[in-house]
């Protein structure tokens, strides 16, 4: 049994059948990709595992507990935390201040604003905010307003303020989209170092194939709502069901 378990999962958005009987089954510590063609279902599939959207039949559990009916933040406090396709920061925060927010917020269950001054003279979370940053190497920027930070370390700072939620799984959704390739390189080291010194499981939707054959230790493939393919990087590279409906056109 894997941390995360996905079965029979459907949608359907009036005629089109977004999902389609959907299994998935993600071993604790992995890196597990899901990639397929644009229209393939997976921001849908995201969407479900965090709590957006409602599928019409199926069960997802995380960790041995139900997912379906509960609400984000819910899902959220389980153990799941999220980097979205454009970073989601606080622009006119300092790095240090949006590294905080999301630790109170876990910790109290939701972030109230008129409590910001008292979050920032806590001891505890100001030496767990420090800490995060350091690793991510980003302890010289503290003091930077988050809006005038580039895409790489706008990408490096979201995902700075879900590892102090302590999570047991981080779901990204194309983590280097829009990147340069210098930014996609750093972010592919951050998410290997991540990987070599925290236990966290991750799931990644990802369209660049350099990224993907970068950190995946397993790979499942979606083309029209159901998974076609699955296995390990080397597996899916040449599998000829896969190159006919994504990867004939990737370099890969």
């Amino acid at each position: 049994m894997g941390i995360l378990e996905v079965q029979n999962v459907n949608k359907r958005f009036g005629g089109l059948q977004a999902l389609n009987n959907v299994n998935l089954d993600v071993a604790e510590g992995s890196v597990h990709a899901l990639i397929g063609p644009n229209g393939a279902g997976k921001s849908t599939f995201l969407n479900c595992l965090i709590g957006k959207l409602k599928p019409d039949t199926g069960s997802v559990q995380f960790d041995g507990q139900p997912v379906l009916g509960k609400k984000p933040h819910e899902i959220n406090q389980l153990g799941v935390a999220r980097v979205f396709q454009t970073p989601e920061i606080f622009m006119d925060l300092t790095v240090f201040e949006n590294v905080m927010i999301p630790c109170f917020a876990h910790r109290d269950g939701a972030f109230k604003i008129n409590a910001f001054a008292r979050v920032l003279r806590d001891k505890e979370i100001r030496q767990k905010a420090e800490d995060i940053l350091e690793d991510m190497g980003m302890k010289e920027k503290m003091a930077a307003q988050s809006g005038s930070l580039s895409r790489g370390d706008k990408r490096r700072l979201e995902i700075a303020m879900c590892l102090v939620q302590e999570p047991k799984l981080l779901l990204l959704d194309e983590p280097t989209a829009g990147m340069a390739r210098a930014d996609t390189n750093n972010t592919i080291d951050l998410l290997n170092h991540i990987g070599e010194t925290r236990k966290i499981t991750k799931v990644i939707i990802e369209h660049d194939m350099h990224v993907v054959f970068s950190l995946a230790t397993t790979i499942s493939v979606l083309a029209q709502g159901a998974i076609i393919a699955e296995g390990l990087p080397e597996e899916i590279k040449g599998h000829p069901k896969v190159r006919e409906a994504y990867l004939g056109e990737a370099e890969v």
